[in-house]
């Protein structure tokens, strides 16, 4: 699918056809002038003009790429084969990881929703290094994309989260790893920051122009294992008047982001905020972006408060039964269950 970066087009139409939904071309090529003319607010003539070009491009294309052989096939047997190895990032909550099957898994989309304060972020950083932990210490040895559209990412946060990591390091070492070379423990806190790439985006567009940038940057960074959006909601909650136009905008990024997952084995993980939904007489709590949004993610993972405890909540997943385990969020980072603070549980 061609994207309209790549149209022959100015400048400022593709900015505006980007800022209204149209990342590909396909996406718009067959809408009328006029109603194209309504979203951009530009002349019908000008509408025209963009369309016509378009076409132009589409023909060019199609007829240059008329006797490609398309590859890509692939057996049941070696995509379970493949399923069987699939590495997985820690939690550093060891219940969590059991009901993840050892972690969040990498080649997926995983989605990671709750209510604010309870821990999404933490467990974002958290991710973001434990992705690091060499494979000597049983990780992936990778380095991580942190994407922020909330202002949330803390580096003082992290860095106490990378100590704490640093001294688990350590302490696997002199408990399991004794005389042995490869048992000190090389990677310093500032080693493990350095390996975290920060994006802050401000706006919808800078969202969705850096989620196109993902593919050139991976590839330039092969050792990049995990994606980290938090959250993928802020902008489009508050800046999208355009309910159709919103739901054409988030599919295209979430088509992009699966792509990303599946080409470069990495782990995408996209934290979600919630909102009040009416149904059945009642209001209740849910993740935000409605029902259609539910479907882009490979996982969804629900985390509330019971009690006086954090719990996660396996909400879908085509190879993990649902299931429930608390954890809590600690100095150190996110561990097994110590919570004492009481918050009002999401339904």
């Amino acid at each position: 699918m061609e994207v309209v970066t790549s149209a022959a087009l100015s400048a400022s139409q593709k900015g505006k056809l980007i800022a209204a939904g149209y990342t590909s071309i396909a996406s718009f090529s067959s809408i009328p002038p006029f109603n194209l003319a309504l979203e951009l607010k530009i002349s019908e003539t000008e509408a025209l003009e963009i369309l016509k070009s378009v076409s132009n491009g589409s023909m060019l294309e199609a007829t240059s790429s008329s006797h490609t052989i398309v590859n890509g096939a692939q057996s049941a047997w070696d995509m379970l084969q493949e399923e069987e190895v699939l590495v997985r990032i820690t939690t550093s909550c060891a219940d969590l990881d059991h009901i993840l099957g050892g972690g969040i898994s990498c080649k997926e989309v995983t989605e990671i929703g709750g209510v604010p304060g309870i821990g999404k972020t933490q467990l974002g950083i958290q991710l973001a290094v434990n992705v690091q932990i060499p494979y000597d210490y049983g990780g992936l040895g990778g380095k991580a994309i942190y994407i922020d559209t909330e202002g949330s990412f803390m580096v003082e946060r992290a860095l106490q989260i990378a100590e704490a990591c640093s001294d688990d390091m350590a302490e696997y070492s002199r408990m399991y790893r004794k005389g042995s070379h490869a048992s000190e423990v090389k990677r310093q806190p500032k080693d493990f920051l350095e390996n975290i790439f920060y994006f802050r985006v401000c706006t919808y567009t800078e969202q969705i122009a850096l989620i196109n940038y993902l593919e050139k940057f991976i590839t330039e960074h092969k050792d990049v294992k995990v994606v980290i959006v938090d959250s993928i909601t802020f902008h489009f909650r508050q800046d999208f008047d355009d309910m159709a136009s919103r739901t054409r905008v988030l599919g295209g990024m979430a088509l992009k982001l699966m792509k990303l997952a599946r080409k470069f084995g990495v782990a995408v993980v996209l934290l979600n905020q919630v909102t009040t939904k009416y149904s059945d007489g009642s209001f209740h709590l849910a993740l935000a972006l409605g029902d259609s949004w539910s479907h882009s993610s490979t996982n969804r993972i629900i985390l509330h408060w019971n009690g006086n405890e954090r719990y996660a909540y396996i909400d879908k997943s085509p190879s993990l039964r649902s299931a429930s385990a608390p954890y809590s969020v600690t100095a150190n980072g996110i561990r097994n269950s110590g919570s004492n603070t009481k918050r009002t549980k999401i339904m």
